[in-house]
């Protein structure tokens, strides 16, 4: 038995631990509707902006930036309601995989296009609040999305292998 596990290479381990936790505990069913909070959170910030007109969104955020600037974010809200509903990891990883992807498609797109000017991104905030978000300038978000682009191909790569990896594991039980 050792032998055998000795000769299973990392990614063959970790999809078979994958497969014995499949089930979603307590803890990480909780941890999901957190997740969700987080991104309603961030999707009522981009909606005030871009009801009160704030500048943040600029002249060139047409109807495909607010495709691929919404969608992904509203199925980050579905994928993790539908686990916490089902109760299983694996039966949603192609979902989630084509949500990571269709985000990394969409922020290749805003990087590019960026309809942005980050200058704007505190005036929705209380006076006392717009300091945590100064910092942030039309730089620094160019960083931060090349960072989660790349975050998010990795992502979505790596949640592709494992499903695959794990469904073969599950059907062996």
């Amino acid at each position: 038995m050792s032998e055998k596990k000795a000769t299973k290479n990392w990614f063959a381990r970790r999809a078979e631990a994958e497969a014995k936790k499949d089930s979603l505990s307590f803890s990480e069913r909780a941890g999901e509707g957190v997740g969700v909070l987080g991104v309603l959170l961030f999707l009522v910030l981009w909606v005030a902006h871009q009801t009160s007109s704030t500048g943040f969104f600029t002249s060139k955020f047409g109807p495909a930036e607010t495709f691929l600037f919404y969608v992904p974010a509203v199925l980050g809200v579905v994928t993790p309601i539908a686990k916490v509903v089902v109760g299983r990891k694996n039966m949603l990883r192609p979902f989630e995989t084509f949500q990571m992807g269709l985000g990394a498609v969409g922020g290749v797109w805003l990087f590019v296009v960026f309809p942005f000017d980050f200058s704007h991104l505190a005036d929705v905030l209380p006076d006392f609040l717009q300091f945590l978000l100064l910092w942030i300038s039309n730089d620094v978000a160019k960083v931060l999305m090349a960072i989660g682009i790349i975050g998010l191909s990795a992502a979505a790569a790596y949640s592709v292998m494992l499903y695959v990896f794990v469904r073969r594991e599950l059907s062996k039980s």
